[in-house]
């Protein structure tokens, strides 16, 4: 594998073309993730449909570059403006914001790149040496498996999700069945296409996704914006003190390998992983006040974190055909539309393709600790220009990527629907991402379960027999419990402090 990465590497830096596209693809994901609202997954999917003409791996080597750099993006605008522009850069301005208004928003944008950076290759270099093994353990799976991995990818997310588990189950749970619209791909019978000849295809991941992530945070963009921008401080100097930045090299190390591991379980997402990163660093500190108050180290580790998220969120989207996070969700569909299978066939019958993703998220990195240094002034020119017409620029966007997909007038009325229907969740406090999963997972779900009962003749006990669909089946059952289990003990202790 490392030779064919080295090859991949090398075709890529000696080809004007794919070197200038993966330098555009970080211009644009690192100015994008940059705006408030517009996070890294809604980037990936307006910028989908650039790739569709490419050949796949042209298509890796964009979207790579978009992927890695709009997760560095969102920490600018997180430091310098105390908004984050990813969920991943949550924690960064805790720290990060202090020090921008000391006047040290310059060093603390570099202490980001620098951990981002870091934390990236590790995040790389672990997918690359993990991935082998969960392909090998995969190889054994079965359509019990495969059913049950499914089924603890949407336990995962349900769980996950702000707000309640038995919410993120029902938006799941309306995920699948919106997988089921079209035809059935084992009988051929249509399903719910209520007499439309457009939804004889069934829903397009790309529509409904630049829909629910697009234009759904544009609409909560124009009800949130206010009257006078906010102005941002000015940078100044970018290259901190040498030893402050060899200072960090364990709270880069420890939150990268955080990012990596959380970041392999299916819809854990960055935001957990630099919460937790975040936390640990302020409990192993000597000085644990200092954190919220622009401690560098509250910077460079939740960042290492989220970028290392990258390479861990595409070990289950790569082996077992399962996204990581609703970033790799995307990329997906971008592999399908390309007529690639995630799963554990992708490195036995495209061992090229894949060194291709490996290098390609390479050379993100590498192009982001480059461009990103000398971009910076030029974004804070733009984070000061009118949100409204930023705004607007994003639903032309919209509207123009969701009708390239099939030339489709339908495709963008599904993405102005699922547009609506992001903003009334994000009103009624419903989480998004379990739709699009629900979506992805359903048809893998669906089909695997049938074809396990067909194999049993009807038997649900194939289930049991076999020790991984066991495992992950009680795994599940323990997850959607736990919080049941968490609100009873709750009462119980309430009940008997009362008695004392």
């Amino acid at each position: 594998m490392f030779e064919l990465f080295f090859a991949s590497l090398q075709n890529i830096l000696t080809d004007p073309f794919l070197s200038t596209l993966a330098v555009v693809g970080v211009f644009f994901g690192t100015i994008m993730g940059a705006i408030p609202g517009i996070s890294s997954t809604m980037t990936l999917a307006i910028l989908l449909p650039v790739s569709f003409h490419m050949d796949p791996e042209t298509a890796m080597v964009f979207l790579m570059a978009v992927f890695s750099s709009s997760v560095f993006g969102g920490s600018i605008s997180a430091i310098l403006m105390n908004i984050p522009g990813t969920p991943g850069a949550i924690v960064t301005q805790l720290d990060g914001y202090p020090m921008a208004k000391k006047g040290q928003g310059g060093y603390a944008l570099t202490y980001a790149l620098i951990s981002s950076t870091v934390g990236g290759l590790i995040g790389l270099l672990l997918l690359m040496l993990l991935a082998p093994m969960v392909i090998k353990a995969s190889m054994n799976f079965r359509s019990p498996e495969f059913a049950m991995a499914a089924i603890f990818g949407l336990t995962m997310l349900a769980y996950s999700s702000p707000g309640s588990t038995f919410r993120g189950i029902v938006v799941g749970a309306i995920g699948i069945l919106l997988g089921m619209i079209g035809f059935d791909a084992m009988t051929d019978v249509l399903r719910f296409d209520y007499g439309t000849v457009f939804l004889q295809n069934g829903i397009h991941l790309v529509p409904l996704s630049v829909g629910l992530f697009g234009l759904s945070e544009i609409l909560k963009n124009f009800t949130s914006i206010k009257d006078k921008d906010q102005q941002l401080p000015k940078i100044e100097k970018l290259i901190p003190p040498f030893n402050k930045i060899m200072s960090l090299w364990k709270s880069i190390l420890r939150g990268s390998f955080f990012g990596t591991f959380i970041g392999a379980i299916p819809a854990a997402g960055s935001a957990i992983a630099v919460a937790i990163a975040y936390a640990q660093e302020m409990k192993l500190s000597k000085n644990p006040e200092n954190f919220g108050k622009g401690e560098i180290k509250g910077i460079s580790a939740p960042e290492a974190a989220n970028n290392a998220c990258v390479g861990g969120a595409l070990i289950p989207m790569m082996t077992l055909g399962i996204p990581g996070d609703t970033m790799t969700a995307i990329l997906m569909a971008a592999l399908l539309i390309h007529g690639l299978q995630p799963g554990p066939f992708l490195f036995q019958n495209n061992p090229g393709f894949v060194s291709y993703v490996y290098s390609s998220l390479f050379i993100a990195i590498f192009f982001t600790l480059i461009f990103g240094l000398i971009m910076i002034k030029f974004i804070v020119k733009l984070l000061n220009s009118p949100k409204k017409i930023v705004n607007i620029s994003i639903i032309v966007l919209c509207i123009s990527g969701s009708f390239a997909i099939r030339n489709l007038i339908s495709d963008v009325y599904v993405m102005i629907f699922f547009g609506l229907v992001g903003y009334i969740f994000f009103l009624v406090n419903l989480p998004q991402a379990p739709l699009a999963f629900g979506l992805i997972l359903g048809p893998v779900l669906e089909e695997n379960l049938r074809r396990s009962l067909i194999i049993s003749r009807g038997s649900w006990s194939i289930f049991l027999e076999r020790p991984v669909s066991l495992f992950l089946m009680i795994f599940c059952l323990v997850v959607l419990l736990w919080p049941f289990f968490k609100k009873i003990r709750g009462s119980y202790n309430t009940k008997t402090v009362k008695d004392l």
